[in-house]
């Protein structure tokens, strides 16, 4: 009699959850159908720029300049090596080569992505979309099992006495986040913990703002504009638009089969030397419009300054040869420039996300290595080492074997001692008035007999 109360009572319990959570769901339904605030909107359906192109984080990836600017901002953090460190005394940290947390952050956030791309990807929602968003799945012990990457669209952040909550909207097709399955509710609440949230510039206590709903939308729209009539113009014809005039009036049909002889016989790339055939005393009359009229060259080089500029990209990094860098010369010193200025916040950014709500001590961390990005030819890594190691009476501070792993080779026998100069001093003998065991007997005792 006794199972069968808990029985009932937990399938009571389970009812009331359903009734809670049909609650909340028509809570979030009734919400939505009130319509989504401004700020949202834009993000969905994106904002219509100056030039009247509309500007969404698909189409913004569809300029040349802005892709290149993603893709290479976005590729080198997620190819630079994340590691994981362990506090020991007086300040020293030592490289934790076996802890749980590194083959999430460095080779498997999840079965469904491996770690460069789930890291280019979520770089790429922060600079586009100023946000990117990733739940943290734990087991019952409180270890992380995976990190599921979220799309920013999919995502509202709320401000709840105090605190920012999230509401992750789950469609059915998608990979099922924790505690939502296909037949359950469409959207499911998580708490900061339960959530790594990058934010971008422009923080207003919720969400980072949208670069290309922002400083970029334009640059961004202007840019789509130029390449819209890029195409247009060569899709209508490379020679000088211009109009058709006769001396008498034209008919309905007449100007029709004239509008449509000229699309199907002359307008096109492809068509664009062959000759007109103009009847009934027509005559063709050229504009004489250039492209060089219109700036088209010019305005498409300023939108790819304009677009390296908004993101921190020197223009050279992105093909455009013609500019310089004040960053120094050589490749050396413009990789170290890119890290500095550019990559830094943004690693910085990443890193203390990771470190607040991923370890559960501060005896752990996790930092990225840039050394990787900043390594020299090997003319220059051999001095830099030759260096390190010490010589010359200069002390050394790496050891052979430190070396050799940064170099991916295996360590050696007494390889990890730091080099010390000699330092030449000899240290006289101290006086005393005890014999010395080295001299002669006769001399230890003069005047006696043996």
């Amino acid at each position: 009699m006794k199972w069968f109360n808990s029985k009932r009572q937990l399938q009571q319990e389970l009812a009331r959850v359903k009734q809670e959570l049909a609650t909340i769901r028509a809570e979030a339904d009734a919400a939505e159908s009130r319509g989504r605030t401004f700020e949202e909107l834009m993000d969905v359906l994106g904002i219509k720029s100056h030039s009247g192109s509309v500007v969404t984080h698909q189409s913004a990836l569809q300029v040349a300049a802005v892709f290149a600017c993603v893709s290479l901002i976005s590729g080198a953090i997620a190819s630079i090596p994340l590691k994981v460190y362990q506090r020991k005394a007086n300040g020293i940290r030592e490289e934790s080569d076996h802890h749980p947390l590194l083959l999430k952050l460095c080779l498997e956030p999840s079965p469904m992505v491996t770690a460069l791309v789930f890291w280019e990807t979520l770089v790429t929602d922060m600079l586009l979309d100023g946000n990117a968003y990733a739940v943290i799945d734990r087991d019952l012990n409180g270890r992380v099992r995976r990190l599921i990457y979220v799309n920013p669209a999919s995502v509202n952040v709320r401000l709840v006495e105090g605190e920012l909550s999230y509401i992750v909207a789950i469609s059915p097709d998608r990979e099922q986040l924790p505690r939502a399955t296909r037949d359950d509710i469409a959207f499911v609440g998580f708490y900061p913990s339960d959530i790594l949230h990058f934010p971008g510039v422009g923080w207003n206590g919720k969400t980072g703002m949208s670069v290309i709903k922002s400083a970029a939308l334009n640059s961004v729209g202007n840019a789509l504009s130029a390449d819209q009539f890029t195409g247009l113009y060569f899709k209508q014809g490379i020679s000088s638009p211009g109009y058709i005039k006769f001396p008498q009036k034209l008919t309905r049909e007449q100007f029709e089969m004239m509008r449509e002889y000229w699309k199907s016989h002359v307008v096109g790339a492809e068509q664009a030397h062959l000759p007109p055939i103009i009847t009934e005393g027509g005559e063709f009359a050229p504009l004489n419009i250039k492209a060089d009229d219109v700036q088209l060259l010019e305005t498409r080089k300023f939108q790819v300054l304009d677009i390296a500029r908004i993101f921190g990209v020197p223009p050279h990094m992105i093909g455009a040869q013609e500019t310089t860098t004040s960053w120094g010369t050589g490749i050396e010193q413009q990789s170290i420039g890119f890290v500095r200025y550019t990559l830094r916040p943004h690693l910085t950014r990443i890193e203390q996300e990771l470190n607040r709500k991923l370890f559960r001590s501060h005896l752990h961390f996790s930092e990225f290595d840039v050394n990787a990005l900043l390594r020299g030819d090997i003319k220059a890594r051999n001095e830099a080492h030759q260096i390190a190691l010490g010589g010359n009476q200069n002390p050394g501070w790496k050891t052979v074997n430190e070396i050799r792993r940064e170099e991916n080779l295996r360590p050696v026998d007494d390889g990890d001692a730091l080099y010390q100069p000699v330092t030449g001093e000899q240290h006289e003998p101290a006086q005393t008035d005890e014999p010395d065991s080295e001299e002669p007997e006769e001399l230890r005792h003069p005047g006696t007999d043996q």
